[in-house]
């Protein structure tokens, strides 16, 4: 299977220069780079040869570079058939969509063509996000938003224009809308290698990283908000702090110095966590998902958990892009873990409340 990784971000927040790095740096590995136009200026005139038709460039280190005007599943057929018969040499495919575009129906492609999901695989969503312009886009358009919550890791460029509170409240801000997510600053498109490839986001597989400080925030947001009965468990303990309000009013006095008080954003994209120790039921949680992604699908772009299911010794792992979601039983609960539930929803103004109280409904 050729791993194949989709580059996005709004225009202007370094895609290019990222590409061009991976392009022209001697990295041993040989990479097709799919560049997906839609009359936005392609990689740099200098790289490629300005020309209406469809081409194939080989680089220098041994990547071939493509512009694709057509159909993303013909090229990808194409390609591979290519490499099948010895005439283009590549491991890996990188595609960059351009900065207007949503990564959603990308990433479909992978799971809807039976032909692209037997010789492709899918390996992660890496999103540009420039910390100069980043709150006025995601306020202004909703795609970036997208872009944000489909993204398995976002890399912070050009933070060398803006101070550290201006990048910690962005950093904030993108956690709330997509915890799922590694944030890492980068600047001059000078991200490891290592950090672009094999991240494995849309494995499934059983580790559930959600990024820790979204957990502290939300569970202290809870402790205020509900009593705790002596083993700090509520009904409603799902580490959800409603983040709606100004995340200022999440702490009190005396956690000041833990947090900054952050401006007010309303995105539509935002993500929550579900967590309950007790076991699920496995045909009611079936029935009461399958409703969901029937209802919702298009508003949930990325969901993943770890499940602890009734009469199954094994953790049953499930992850999804909008209506398409896949299972698998992952490795044997071992005797000193913990039996839990673990699900994170991203999407565009879901019903929190419904979600996570139908899923209190499906819990034996």
């Amino acid at each position: 299977m050729i791993p194949v990784t989709i580059l996005t971000g709004f225009l202007g927040s370094g895609k290019t220069t990222l590409l061009k790095r991976i392009l022209n740096e001697k990295h041993g590995m040989k990479i097709a780079v799919i560049e997906n136009e839609f009359g936005e200026e392609n990689i740099d005139n200098e790289i490629l040869v300005q020309d209406t038709g469809e081409q194939i460039i080989q680089m220098s280190n041994g990547c071939i570079c493509c512009t694709i005007r057509g159909d993303l599943s013909r090229v990808l057929g194409d390609l591979a058939a290519q490499k099948q018969e010895g005439k283009l040499d590549f491991d890996r495919v990188v595609i960059e969509t351009t900065g207007l575009a949503n990564p959603g129906p990308v990433a479909q492609t992978f799971f809807m063509d039976d032909q692209i999901a037997g010789e492709f695989l899918l390996d992660a969503i890496i999103t540009l996000v420039d910390a100069k312009h980043a709150n006025h886009q995601l306020d202004e358009h909703e795609v970036v938003q997208r872009q944000v919550g489909f993204a398995d890791r976002l890399f912070i460029t050009k933070s060398d224009l803006v101070d550290e509170k201006h990048v910690a409240d962005l950093r904030h801000r993108l956690l709330h809308m997509n915890p799922r997510a590694a944030i890492k600053q980068v600047n001059f498109g000078e991200a490891d290698i290592k950090e672009i490839f094999d991240l494995r986001g849309f494995n499934l597989n059983s580790k559930l990283e959600i990024d820790p400080d979204f957990l502290v925030e939300d569970e202290h947001a809870h402790s205020h908000a509900h009593a705790h009965d002596e083993h700090g468990h509520t009904h409603d303990d799902h580490a959800n702090c409603d983040h709606d309000h100004d995340h200022g009013q999440c702490d009190h006095e005396g956690h000041d110095h833990a947090h900054h008080h952050h401006a007010h954003h309303d995105d539509k994209i935002k993500s929550f966590v579900y967590r309950n120790d007790r076991p699920f039921d496995p045909n009611k949680l079936e029935d009461f998902l399958g409703g969901i992604l029937q209802i919702y699908g298009e508003r949930l772009l990325r969901y993943k958990g770890v499940l602890y299911m009734k009469g199954v010794d094994r953790k049953v792992v499930f992850q999804g892009v909008h209506q398409m979601m896949g299972s698998d039983l992952a490795a044997k609960w071992q005797p000193i873990e913990k039996k839990t539930n673990k699900m994170v929803f991203i999407g565009i103004e879901l019903p929190q409340d419904l979600i996570t109280d139908g899923l209190d409904a499906c819990l034996v």
